[in-house]
């Protein structure tokens, strides 16, 4: 099983992650194998076992306050990587720190980009298709009457491969941790 990977996230269950995941379905039905979500750690082989790595992140949890984030644009990362998605307009340092006091000891990874906060709409098989995409999303996402506020207060440690992902463990941040 060498082939696994292990990643944290970020489920969205508010009206924007339901916004999300319908126009997903819309845009690209054959790519429904993700809830919406924001990648906190990207996939990577752990540097320990998983219950040292969930461990280290019930601890971090712990001290981390929840917080909010408000979305913004579409965008995609043409032409590195198919993949469209919305960026985090306000609050994106804050999963940029997240992300750095997450990646160490069992989960650290010396991950091949910068860490960039995220909500990904698809990711595409080509780049043509990509751009595609990205011309319907944009005046699709406009008409997005939620006030596009994600409140963060938990992360969830998955496991899989390809589209194949399983949770493992969800740690609530803050004070929640502790009860």
């Amino acid at each position: 099983m060498s082939g696994l990977l292990y990643a944290a996230v970020i489920y969205v269950r508010s009206p924007v992650g339901m916004f999300v995941e319908e126009m997903r379905r819309d845009l690209h039905p054959a790519h429904l194998h993700a809830d919406a979500h924001i990648t906190i750690l990207p996939p990577r082989q752990l540097r320990g076992s998983e219950e040292e790595a969930i461990l280290q992140l019930n601890l971090s949890c712990r001290n981390i306050a929840p917080f909010d984030v408000t979305m913004g644009d579409v965008e995609s990362f043409i032409p590195t990587t198919p993949t469209v998605f919305i960026r985090v307009a306000h609050g994106a340092y804050r999963l940029r720190e997240l992300h750095d006091q997450l990646n160490i000891g069992a989960l650290l990874c010396a991950e091949p980009w910068p860490y960039m906060p995220h909500l990904t709409i698809v990711k595409m098989d080509t780049l043509e298709e990509a751009r595609r995409v990205v011309a319907l999303a944009r005046p699709r996402w406009d008409r997005c009457d939620d006030n596009r506020k994600i409140h963060i207060d938990s992360i969830t440690f998955v496991k899989g491969a390809g589209e194949r992902w399983m949770d493992l463990a969800t740690m609530p941040l803050g004070q929640q941790a502790m009860k």
